[in-house]
């Protein structure tokens, strides 16, 4: 089992979730009675409270979680320990670090946290800073098949405050995204609540009634930077909310999906995308420093990204630092 108590924080896609669903999307070898059970005896807390298993979580909450046994059908890749290879490359995708913060250039195709079938992620490379109160915590979240800035936190206190972050929509997060077609507007907001249907490898967002059981409010900022005629356009992207594939959905449902989505294309985008990957990446991030200042993080292009803009001749030079500079919420 686990050495130890952990202490995770809820992620912004996963505001609003039930206790025990979040549990099973991390441990789903744990079943509800399982869960009950050590909600009940007080061995799993949210914020330093008891909860029950159907509470409802919020994003940036701490969630204790006492030492779970191990599936069965975890492979000895996943169980043994980092090698050498391993922590070279870990240490290779360091983009800044500190005492107290790490930014990460995740690869597109590498998942942020595993599953029974996921024994190569970035949750399991964080050993390569060693282990305990050593290990950096995982803040906030990237899609697999996204690249782009993902930031750990030294210690609880660096992970809380950056969660809290998170948590609070104070982390400005610019992505960069090629898109069929010219958006009309070139820029606006999406305000479009999102509900998430199917189950485990096919779930997928759609577009629903914000009073709609299970939907969740949604609100993206887009601008246009640059258009190749009227085929695509090199989009930056800002999410006001942390919803799982939020910015995909809300491109798709405006009649622009970014190129490259196999979940959310359609079949113009998939013949303008030809042997393109998504063409989704997690540009910049700027917040508040745990310990005081502004932190501002860039990953520069990825491999994916970077065949896209030499397809439709982009240049990466145009875009502004922050596109969104004054730009606020409608809500």
């Amino acid at each position: 089992m686990s050495a130890q108590v952990q202490t995770l924080y809820v992620a912004e896609s996963e505001d609003g979730i039930r206790l025990d669903r979040w549990f099973k999307r991390r441990w789903p070898h744990v079943s509800h009675i399982q869960v009950q059970k050590l909600a009940r005896s007080g061995q799993i807390r949210v914020d330093g409270s008891r909860a029950k298993p159907e509470d409802r979580l919020t994003a940036g909450a701490a969630v204790r979680v006492p030492p779970i046994a191990e599936a069965d059908e975890r492979t000895a890749a996943d169980k043994a320990a980092l090698t050498p290879r391993d922590i070279a490359y870990a240490r290779s995708l360091v983009l800044y670090e500190d005492d107290l913060v790490i930014a990460l250039n995740k690869p597109a195709g590498l998942a942020v946290q595993g599953g029974t079938k996921t024994t190569k992620h970035v949750d399991r490379l964080l050993s390569a800073w060693g282990e305990g109160m050593e290990r950096p915590r995982l803040v906030h979240r990237l899609d697999r098949d996204t690249s782009g800035v993902l930031l750990l936190g030294k210690g609880p206190e660096a992970a809380k405050r950056l969660a809290g972050a998170f948590a609070r929509r104070q982390a400005k997060k610019t992505y960069w995204a090629i898109v069929i077609g010219n958006p009309k507007p070139v820029s606006g907001q999406i305000d479009m609540a999102l509900k998430k249907s199917g189950i485990n490898d096919y779930e997928i967002m759609r577009p629903a009634d914000p009073k709609e059981n299970g939907a969740e409010s949604a609100e993206t900022a887009y601008q246009t930077i640059s258009r190749a005629a009227h085929r695509a356009a090199w989009m930056a992207l800002r999410p006001f909310t942390g919803r799982t594939h939020q910015l995909r959905a809300h491109m798709k449902a405006i009649g622009h999906p970014i190129l490259g989505d196999p979940k959310y294309g359609d079949a113009f985008s998939t013949e303008l995308s030809g042997v393109l990957k998504l063409q989704l990446h997690a540009r910049r991030i700027e917040l508040d420093h745990p310990s005081g200042g502004t932190l501002v993080v860039e990953a520069p292009l990825s491999p994916e990204m970077k065949a896209g803009f030499a397809h439709f001749g982009f240049d990466e030079t145009d875009a502004e630092a922050d596109p969104f500079a004054g730009v606020k919420r409608i809500r």
